[in-house]
């Protein structure tokens, strides 16, 4: 019975320790900004993408169709196909998601590159500036002065 208490104490010093709340922050503050970089490549720098190409950089109706439903009469999208039960051969999904990741990627390396550099100059302005001697560092060096004389 002991033992279960120990474990249990364990446990709730594991579970409310600063390393695990800093890590609970940190996976919701990490979902959060997943949703911004996503919304960022998606409506921001996609529609620029398509419009300096012409059209839309959307390539997920770029198939091949390797078993089709019999008698299958509906569109041929990738959607439709998809939905009746047909087996895809999807490469066009894959390139636009594979392109989509380089953006992606590309844009939090962005992100991250102007935040070390943010917080880089930070650090130098916060260095550059001398803290302020403490008080009776100062009353020590008064009475070294005074015993010198």
């Amino acid at each position: 019975m002991s033992n279960t208490k120990g474990f249990v104490a364990e446990f709730r010093e594991f579970a409310v320790k600063g390393n695990m709340i800093d890590l609970a922050v940190g996976v919701i503050i990490g979902a959060a900004f997943g949703k911004i970089i996503d919304s960022l490549v998606k409506d921001v720098i996609m529609p620029i993408i398509s419009f300096i190409f012409g059209g839309r950089v959307d390539f997920t109706n770029l198939f091949l169709v390797l078993s089709q439903p019999a008698n299958y009469t509906g569109p041929h999208t990738y959607a439709d196909m998809s939905k009746a039960g047909a087996v895809i051969l999807a490469w066009g999904n894959f390139l636009t998601i594979l392109i989509n990741f380089f953006l992606l990627a590309l844009v939090v390396f962005c992100i991250v590159k102007a935040a070390n550099k943010a917080r880089t100059k930070f650090m130098k302005e916060e260095a550059a500036a001398p803290a302020p001697t403490p008080a009776d560092v100062l009353l020590l060096q008064e009475i070294r002065d005074l015993l010198k004389k």
